[in-house]
């Protein structure tokens, strides 16, 4: 089972980044046809933790961590290769942050076809839907987290 790596932006090597760049844009801009700013400049912020799986070196699993103002921690640009989905990688990091920052609530908006996805990991609906570029998105919440 390949690891998870963690990072903060300023200890990405540049291949590294320029690698996990190009598996968000290929999957977010190109495959889901949504021209918008992939790059919002929260990458970049001290806090934030980037998370990965790799395979030889390229990576086929994203998640990045953002600590939002209120002690909520927001997980976004979940993200799995084409090649590689169905495989459990997305759950595996998802897994992953819930345990790296316990006991904090945890907020996503999910693509909304993937609620109940997100259903079975611990979260829970938390408003209504809405577009974002055109792709209907959900607010969910994990308020509690499993032992």
């Amino acid at each position: 089972m390949a690891p998870i790596h963690a990072a903060a932006f300023a200890e990405l090597d540049v291949l590294t980044l320029y690698r996990l760049l190009e598996l968000r844009v290929s999957v977010f801009v190109v495959e889901q046809a949504c021209p918008y700013p992939e790059l919002d400049g929260r990458d970049v912020e001290p806090t934030t933790v980037h998370l990965w799986i790799d395979d030889a070196g390229r990576p086929v699993a994203y998640l990045r961590i953002l600590a939002e103002a209120d002690g909520v921690v927001r997980f976004g640009r979940v993200v799995t290769a084409p090649n590689r989905r169905g495989e459990g990688l997305a759950a595996r990091l998802v897994r992953h942050a819930l345990a790296l920052t316990a006991p904090a609530p945890a907020v996503l908006d999910a693509q909304s076809h993937l609620t109940a996805w997100y259903q079975e990991l611990g979260f829970d609906v938390a408003g209504a839907e809405y577009l974002d570029d055109g792709i209907p998105h959900t607010p969910m919440r994990l308020a509690r987290r499993p032992c």
